[in-house]
């Protein structure tokens, strides 16, 4: 493995994890997103990560601001992968979406650059030849508050190079993850599949009207010890993400339920305004969410 420049396609909320992340252990970030918009958010959004390193992990005033300074910001896509040795794609989960992007990243990046996505949900044999480059692509995937929370599951297609798949692991050690080989195409990867049951599951209860948001989520933290429950969890990863996943579920099953769940979400927190924890309001209010008081667990 002999990545130095790294581009991270996408901004939002992991995207961002992603690339202070990767910055903070050495390497050259450069962040690609749509318009200039977008990339002020990010800046933002990037900035408000540094007391998190310095209170979570110990690092100094020096060294979080030293991985800013290792970071760029572009909306140029041939100028954002320029130089880039690896590409990590974390744009919307939505196939056309994806299947433009990597279109457009297979013209424009050098023949060098290895492509990754961080698609929580769909397989890269969806979009490996859209890249025009399969044999040097593979999923790339990492939890929410990726600093604390470092899983890197790295998951091959059947066309992906054994070397490339390899080097990517290496990466991935390299950015202070875990790495999580899987040598077999998972929908959900290993987190996931494990993981979106329980947030469906979740969804489902809450659409139907068999209990409120926070008796849910109570349940499953008294039941189980878990520090968060299902709703909690689904504020940390957005509510945008989940509302994508769920239209594609009803689209893809015609289930009429995912239907509902998609509606719902629109509706009464996109609409609203309502993102989740890093808009400051979802399913909760942050910072002080009734889940994290100390009496949410009493009766």
């Amino acid at each position: 493995m002999n990545y130095k420049n790294i581009t991270v396609a996408g901004s939002g909320v992991l995207g961002s994890q992603i690339a202070y992340q990767t910055a903070f252990k050495g390497f050259q970030v450069t962040v690609y997103d749509i318009n200039d918009e977008a990339l002020e958010r990010a800046k933002e959004r990037i900035s408000q990560l540094k007391p998190h390193y310095q209170a979570d992990l110990g690092a100094t005033q020096e060294e979080v601001e030293a991985a800013y300074g290792r970071m760029s910001f572009s909306s140029d896509l041939p100028q954002a992968v320029a130089d880039a040795d690896l590409v990590i794609e974390a744009i919307p989960e939505v196939v056309s979406i994806k299947t433009d992007f990597y279109a457009n990243l297979g013209k424009a990046a050098p023949e060098k650059t290895i492509f990754a996505t961080n698609s929580s949900t769909l397989l890269p044999s969806q979009f490996a030849e859209a890249t025009g480059r399969p044999e040097k692509f593979l999923a790339l995937h990492f939890a929410n508050e990726i600093w604390k929370n470092n899983t890197a599951e790295i998951m091959k297609h059947p066309g992906t190079d054994m070397g490339v798949f390899q080097d990517v692991v290496e990466f991935a050690k390299a950015i202070g993850m875990v790495a999580l080989p899987l040598h077999k195409e998972q929908p959900g990867y290993i987190l996931n599949s494990l993981l979106v049951p329980l947030l469906d599951a979740a969804q489902r209860l809450l659409i139907k009207e068999v209990a409120d948001v926070e008796t849910i989520d109570k349940t499953w933290m008294v039941a189980t010890g878990a520090p968060m429950g299902p709703f909690a969890i689904l504020d940390v990863v957005g509510i945008n993400t989940a509302y994508n996943i769920g239209r594609a579920k009803a689209e893809a099953t015609g289930d009429e339920e995912f239907q509902r769940i998609a509606d719902l979400l629109k509706s009464e927190y996109i609409d609203k305004g309502k993102l989740g924890r890093a808009t400051g309001e979802g399913f909760y209010k942050y910072p002080n969410p009734s889940f994290a008081q100390p009496d949410f667990l009493k009766n």
